[in-house]
């Protein structure tokens, strides 16, 4: 008997197969005692596994490239922190064998990360998956992750690792539903990169039957279970059509009636080009330049590597805009030689632009390399900086590009509420904005991102949230100042024509998602989209701006 699912859309498109779950269950290993001669080869055996997980995660980091490669760089470094193998080796002093000093290690940093705060409770899938594939590797059983199929299926799984969705196999793996993220989670973030249709937050989804046919739809969030003849067909002809707008989509962002909206890519380096050049992307949004800094959490990246990455990209956009974000290194992206490492809640403490202020070197180092990139390069470029809470900071950093020498637009991201709010404060140090939804959602509605039980917080149709970009995008308007959106709120076609009614001037987003935005702009008049937008902020919740917006742009 057919029944219908709900949880949160994250990756267009629609995927119809057979369940297969997600392969997570390591063992709980034995409390065995060891005799106290033998502490020294199981601390021995542990440090091997560990440094072994942890290449592991680098090279698949590697072959995935972009933005993968960052979130699993993060997680390599989880495994090797040194306060967590210190107390491995602490509890295999007292005689416990290797296997159970990591299980029971890991769950102790699981239960201190769970209490400090939603933002760092968000690590703890990560953390898991780490301890997983550390104990697997020491018990000598398989590792979790993507179970082995030769026919094409829909995964299921409680949340996915980075680790797991960075090289899933698109011909395999048709589309995937998790339990628990949200739908700026690093698995929504990669899903949509790959171009997978993916659902986060369902309910119950880890209950669904090994075998059982479902249908996902990646843009509505519904789940079909047992799906009939009739709605498999109508499901069908659904992605159909909207295969054939996306062909017939074509040129730079406008609306139907000729307002200019350039679309342009996220991008993690110089791995994230070519899928961002074949959409047909303007120019690159946001180039998250953090990925050079996560391959050593201790020292910065020469000069020169620098240079190279941020060239490649420069490079491939001629004539177009660049906008880049120098290091956004805090919080769930820790840098021994940046970021303090005993603070209370580093998702509010000194990440961002903060860090860089405090090592002014590390700024300057960035600012440089990416001045000798440019150099003798058509392209546009702008740089900006994360975390910019008001006039102070955006001062500070457009003061430090001028010393660097840099020849390019300085902007501020709008992340913090402050900064939506005093925009137009901060646009008499800055020459635009960028609106990052993502951290913005989140710092508004205290909701960290990771964390699937508050997921209806991160909507970015949340109308306080729409508030806030209006303000911003208003402040722009006054000063005569661009304001573009770089968060994952851009990718959703619907909400991309509400933000151009309220005023966006560009929209960034990853890759995959930038066909379905230029074939629904190109439906609708910027007049229209003034409308849904104004509908939308009339409303109380995220489901009715939604609605309301839709309501309008569908002439009802």
């Amino acid at each position: 008997m057919e029944t219908t699912l709900r949880g949160v859309g994250v990756s267009h498109g629609v995927a119809i197969g057979e369940v297969r779950h997600m392969g997570t269950a390591v063992l709980e290993p034995p409390a065995k005692q060891i005799p106290k001669d033998e502490a020294g080869r199981e601390q021995g055996r542990a440090r091997q596994a560990v440094e072994a997980v942890a290449a592991d995660l680098v090279a698949r980091g590697n072959l995935a490239g972009g933005e993968a490669q960052a979130v699993l760089e993060a997680q390599a470094l989880m495994a090797q922190d040194p306060e967590l193998l210190a107390d491995v080796e602490r509890r295999i002093a007292v005689g416990s064998t290797a296997e159970r000093a990591v299980y029971d290690a890991f769950a102790s940093y699981r239960a201190l990360l769970a209490g400090a705060g939603e933002y760092l409770a968000g690590r703890v899938a990560d953390l898991d998956d780490v301890r997983n594939r550390i104990v697997a590797r020491l018990l000598g059983v398989p590792m979790p992750g993507v179970p082995d199929s030769d026919e094409p299926y829909v995964l299921i799984a409680r949340d996915l690792a980075p680790a797991d969705t960075a090289l899933l196999d698109p011909s395999l793996v048709l589309g995937f539903v998790t339990e628990e993220g949200g739908p700026t989670s690093h698995s929504a973030i990669l899903a949509r990169a790959m171009g997978v249709p993916a659902v986060v937050a369902l309910p119950g989804a880890v209950e669904l039957a090994e075998g059982v046919v479902v249908a996902v739809d990646g843009s509505t969030g519904e789940v079909f279970v047992d799906p009939g003849a009739d709605k498999r067909e109508a499901l069908e002809r659904d992605a159909a059509e909207r295969r054939a707008a996306l062909a017939a989509a074509s040129g730079p962002g406008a609306t139907s009636d000729g307002h200019k909206v350039p679309l342009l890519a996220n991008v993690g380096g110089p791995a994230d080009v070519p899928a961002a050049l074949e959409a047909g992307a303007e120019g690159v949004g946001l180039f998250r330049t953090e990925f050079l800094f996560l391959d050593d959490s201790r020292n910065a990246p020469s000069q020169e590597k620098q240079i190279a990455a941020y060239r490649a990209v420069l490079e491939a956009f001629p004539e177009g805009r660049v906008v880049v974000r120098v290091l956004d290194a805090g919080a769930d992206k820790p840098l021994d030689f940046l970021t303090p490492a005993d603070e209370p809640n580093p998702a509010l403490g000194v990440r961002g632009l903060r860090s860089l202020l405090d090592h002014p070197d590390v700024l300057r180092s960035q600012l440089s390399a990416l001045a000798s990139a440019a150099e003798g390069l058509p392209v546009y470029l702008e740089v900006m900086a994360p975390m910019v809470a008001d006039r102070i900071d955006a001062k500070a950093f457009a003061d430090a590009c001028r010393e660097a020498g840099l020849h390019a637009k300085f902007g501020a991201m709008v992340e913090i509420p402050s900064a939506a709010l005093r925009a137009r404060s901060i646009l008499q140090e800055v020459e635009f904005l960028s609106l990052g939804t993502n951290d913005l959602a989140q710092y508004t509605f205290a909701a960290d991102r990771q964390v699937g039980a508050v997921s209806r917080l991160q909507d970015p149709w949340q109308p306080a949230l729409l508030d806030l970009v209006a303000s911003a995008a208003e402040a722009a308007r006054a000063e005569g100042k661009s304001c573009g959106v770089c968060g994952e709120a851009a990718s959703d076609p619907f909400l991309a024509c509400v933000l151009t009614g309220l005023g966006v001037t560009s929209l960034s987003m990853g890759a995959a998602s930038i066909p379905y935005v230029r074939a629904t702009l190109a439906k609708y008049t910027l007049a229209q989209c003034e409308r849904a937008a104004a509908a939308a902020r009339a409303t109380d919740t995220a489901d009715e701006a939604r609605r309301a917006a839709q309501a309008v742009l569908s002439g009802e």
